[in-house]
């Protein structure tokens, strides 16, 4: 199928995911961007379990501008060590993987 993909990260803020989605997006880093939350968060950290709320960021882009939109992520990201994964989208409408792949190759606008 296409080489697209959904990338993830969460954010402490809906402002901040906000931000992280409009910056990839402006960038065509991302053809879109969700911005899903409040969500609770279960987890362990420095040897300790934590719990909280976090806003889930979820970036439609290509296998091809991943790396550019993971180091985009890592350098505006407000954790120092945030979760940042790529899941490959198995099978989509033709329509639609046509549009990510028109959007995040299109740099001229």
């Amino acid at each position: 199928m296409a080489d697209c993909v959904q990338v993830y990260t969460a954010t402490e803020s809906r402002e901040a995911a906000v931000a992280l989605g409009k910056s990839a997006t402006e960038a065509r880093l991302a053809a879109g961007v969700q911005v899903v939350g409040p969500v609770a968060s279960l987890y362990w950290h420095l040897g300790e379990f934590g719990q909280g709320e976090e806003w889930q960021v979820i970036f439609k882009t290509t296998a091809e501008r991943y790396p550019e939109l993971e180091a985009h992520l890592l350098e505006r990201h407000p954790w120092k060590n945030p979760e940042i994964i790529a899941v490959p989208v198995v099978a989509g409408a033709p329509g639609y993987v046509d549009w990510v792949h028109r959007t995040v190759a299109d740099t001229s606008d």
